[in-house]
C-alpha cells in the first residue's frame, strides 16, 4: 500500500475508533438523564432544587456538545473514506508472488519463527503489519536505528553524538506519551517554539438599558494574559546490549516504550501537584496558595484565595448522602470559560469505595452501581492515578489547564557508563510547562474526613544538586 493511502487508512481508523467511543457514551447520557429525573423528584429544599437546576443545565450543555462532536466525526469519517477510495483507485494491485514449496525452509530458521511469534504477542504501538513494515522501511527511521546500533557497538567514548529523532519517531513517542499520560488528552495542549502567552478575555459586561434615543453607556471589557516557559523532563535508561543486536522492531519498541512511560507519568503528576519551580504549576498546588506569590504574572487574571472554598473535606457521609455532598462540593468550581465536562481524578482504592457506596438493587433483583468511568448525576470522566492519596478526589475543568509542549526531543547514548553490566545507557528528554489558567475552575475533596493532600513528593534532582 502506498504511503499516502497508508496514512489515510491510519487516520480513518483513528476517527472511526473515536466515533465508536463517542457513541458508547450515549448510554452514559441516558443514565445521567434518568438519574436527574429522580433527583428532580427528590429535591425538597431550595438548596437541593438549585443544585439540581445547575446539574440539569450542565447536562444539557454536555449532551449538546456530545451530539455535535458525533456529527463532526461522522462527517470526517465519510470524507476520509472518499479520499482513501480515490487514492486506492490510483494504485495497481501487485502481482501475487509465487508461493514457496511447502517443504522449503524459511530464511533464518527458528529465529524467524520466534520473531514472528514475538511480533504477534507484542504488536508494535497499535500498528498493523503493513503499517509497521512501512514505518521501519522509511529511510530516516532506518538511518536512525542504524546509527544507534553502530554507536552502541563502538569501543570509544561518544562525545556530543546526539541523535535527533526523525519526525516519524517523534510522532510515535507522542502517541506513546498519550497512552501513558492519562491527563494529556484533557488539558489544553499547545506546541510552542518559545515562550507562550495565552490571552484571556475578561468577564463579559452587562449592557445598560436606557431610552430608545438616549446616549449609550460605555462598557468595560479587559483582557489578561498568562505566560508559560519550558522545563526539561527526562532521565536515562539502560538497554541491554543484547537488545541492540536484536531486530529493528525490538530495538525501537524498547526505546519508545520506556521514554513514553517515564515522561507521561511525570506529566500527569506535575499537572496535579507540580510546584511551579522548574516544572509546571499543578492545579492543586495553585488551590493551596494562601497568598499571592511573588512570581504571579502581572498581566494575568486577578489572584484569588481558594484554599478554603475549593479544598473540601467531607465527613461521616455514606451512600446517597455522600453523593449529595460531592455534588454540592462540585458546585464550588466555576465553568465560566470551560468548553468540556469536569474530570475526576482519584486512585483505584477511592474509586472502589465510591463504587461500593453507589450500589443498589435494580428491578430484576441484580446488584448494580451507577459508577463506571463516569461520575453519576454530575457527569465527567473518572481518571485513576496511583499518586493520589486514599479518599482524595481532584476535579475540575481540565481544558482550562494550559500545557505548553516544546519541540526538540532527543536521545544520546554511551556504552561506557555501565560497561561491566554489558548495557548501553540512553537518555531521553522533553520540555513542558503548564499552569491552571483559572484556579477557580478546579477543586479537591477528601471523602474520608481527612484534609485533602495538597502536595506530592517528586524525585530529587540529584544530578544537579551538590552535597554541602
Amino acid at each position: 500500500m502506498a504511503l499516502k493511502a497508508l496514512l489515510l487508512r491510519k487516520q480513518l481508523d483513528d476517527k472511526k475508533k473515536a466515533l465508536e467511543d463517542l457513541r458508547a457514551k450515549d448510554q452514559e447520557f441516558q443514565t445521567r438523564e434518568a438519574e436527574l429525573e429522580t433527583a428532580i423528584g427528590e429535591a425538597e429544599s431550595e438548596e437541593d432544587k438549585a443544585a439540581v437546576e445547575g446539574l440539569v443545565n450542565e447536562f444539557e450543555q454536555d449532551k449538546q456538545a456530545h451530539e455535535e462532536n458525533k456529527t463532526k466525526l461522522a462527517g470526517e469519517v465519510e470524507q476520509l473514506e472518499q479520499y482513501l477510495a480515490a487514492e486506492e483507485a490510483k494504485q495497481t494491485p501487485p502481482a501475487d508472488p509465487t508461493p514457496a514449496p511447502d517443504n522449503a525452509p524459511a530464511s533464518g530458521g527458528e529465529r524467524k519463527d520466534e520473531n514472528i511469534m514475538s511480533m504477534k504477542r507484542r504488536g508494535f504501538f497499535g500498528l498493523n503489519i503493513q503499517q509497521r513494515d512501512a514505518f521501519l522501511a522509511r529511510e530516516d527511521v532506518k538511518d536512525f536505528l542504524q546509527r544507534v546500533r553502530t554507536l552502541g557497538k563502538e569501543k570509544r567514548a561518544v562525545t556530543g553524538a546526539e541523535l535527533t529523532i526523525p519526525t516519524v519517531v517523534l510522532d510515535l513517542i507522542r502517541e506513546n506519551i498519550s497512552k501513558y499520560s492519562k491527563l494529556i488528552g484533557y488539558v489544553r495542549l499547545r506546541s510552542v517554539p518559545g515562550k507562550a502567552r495565552q490571552n484571556i478575555m475578561g468577564a463579559i459586561p452587562e449592557a445598560v438599558w436606557t431610552e430608545a434615543c438616549a446616549t449609550l453607556n460605555e462598557l468595560d471589557l479587559a483582557f489578561s494574559q498568562v505566560e508559560v516557559d519550558g522545563y526539561k523532563v527526562g532521565g536515562f535508561i539502560a538497554i541491554c546490549n543484547a537488545t541492540l543486536e536484536d531486530s529493528d522492531l525490538n530495538l525501537a519498541s524498547e526505546i519508545m516504550e520506556a521514554l513514553g512511560q517515564a515522561i507521561g507519568y511525570a506529566l500527569d503528576k506535575a499537572t496535579v501537584y507540580g510546584t511551579g519551580t522548574k516544572m509546571p504549576l499543578g492545579f492543586v498546588t495553585r488551590l493551596a496558595q494562601t497568598a499571592k506569590p511573588s512570581s504571579w504574572n502581572t498581566n494575568g487574571p486577578a489572584w484569588k484565595d481558594l484554599h478554603t472554598s475549593n479544598i473540601i473535606t467531607i465527613t461521616g457521609k455514606t451512600g446517597v448522602d455522600l453523593y449529595k455532598e460531592m455534588i454540592r462540593a462540585s458546585g464550588k468550581v466555576k465553568s465560566t470559560y470551560a468548553r468540556e465536562s469536569k474530570v475526576w481524578i482519584m486512585n483505584e482504592t477511592t474509586k472502589a469505595n465510591l463504587t461500593a457506596e453507589g450500589l443498589s438493587i435494580n428491578a430484576a433483583g441484580a446488584i448494580v452501581s451507577g459508577l463506571n468511568n463516569t461520575m453519576p448525576v454530575v457527569g465527567g470522566d473518572i481518571v485513576t492515578l496511583d499518586f493520589m492519596a486514599d479518599g482524595d478526589i481532584a476535579f475540575g475543568y481540565l481544558d482550562l489547564y494550559l500545557l505548553a509542549e516544546r519541540a526538540g526531543a532527543q536521545i544520546s547514548q554511551s556504552e561506557h557508563v555501565r560497561f561491566i553490566e554489558d548495557q548501553t545507557v540512553f537518555k531521553g528528554t522533553a520540555r513542558y510547562d503548564g499552569m491552571p489558567v483559572f484556579g477557580e475552575a478546579f477543586g479537591i475533596m477528601n471523602i474520608d474526613g481527612k484534609a485533602p493532600t495538597t502536595f506530592a513528593t517528586f524525585p530529587p534532582d540529584k544530578a544537579n544538586t551538590q552535597d554541602p
